[in-house]
């Protein structure tokens, strides 16, 4: 092969890729504001699973610090209700089986965790993907999910697998990460509540 023709199969090739990418750029534009609109609809709603009775939640992003390093916080919000200090939500990450497991968690002034949504994981379908499954029952007599065991938890518990947290079956790890992330923001959460003079 000629060195010219060389040239003109990598010029070809580098035509397809620019107008590849920049057909790419054109629908990314053209979507990108439906899916941040999307995505903002379904994190409200997250918020508004965690506390059905609140009318605000206050992006706080930053006025909350974890306390350990191995759960981050992403965001936080201040629940309002009736005008009042209702609580605290954050959005978290731990690491779990198959990477970064992201929670969402509600705290009320009650110190006790008012309920928990598992918004992203990756984590091996039919184990520890259970930890988001709705029609996964820890306690299938009480039809308990795992998330939902957590509803109404006092924040002093030890959230500790196995103890006080009912675990996944062979899913140790989802379930010990996802424990340590709501009692992470559990007490993080607290804290912060107490500071702004919030008593139980």
């Amino acid at each position: 092969m000629k060195i010219w023709d060389i040239l003109k199969l990598g010029l070809v090739l580098m035509i397809y890729a620019v107008a590849a990418c920049t057909g790419l750029a054109f629908v990314y534009a053209g979507t990108a504001k439906t899916i941040e609109a999307r995505n903002a609809a379904g994190l409200e709603a997250a918020l508004k699973e965690l506390f059905p009775e609140a009318d605000g939640f206050e992006d706080i992003t930053g006025a909350i610090k974890s306390p350990g390093g191995e759960v981050s916080f992403e965001t936080e919000w201040a629940v309002r209700r009736d005008g009042k200090l209702a609580g605290v939500a954050i959005r978290s990450s731990v690491g779990s089986y198959g990477g970064p497991v992201k929670i969402l968690a509600g705290v009320g002034v009650d110190g006790k965790i008012s309920r928990i949504k598992v918004m992203e994981h990756t984590d091996t379908p039919g184990l520890g993907a259970n930890a988001a499954d709705p029609g996964y029952y820890v306690n299938e007599e009480k039809k308990i999910t795992f998330a939902g065991q957590f509803d109404e938890k006092p924040v002093s518990d030890p959230f500790e697998p196995k103890n006080d947290v009912i675990a996944i079956t062979a899913a140790t790890i989802t379930s010990r990460a996802v424990a340590v992330a709501v009692k992470t923001s559990g007490v993080a959460a607290q804290q912060w509540l107490t500071e702004q003079g919030v008593e139980k």
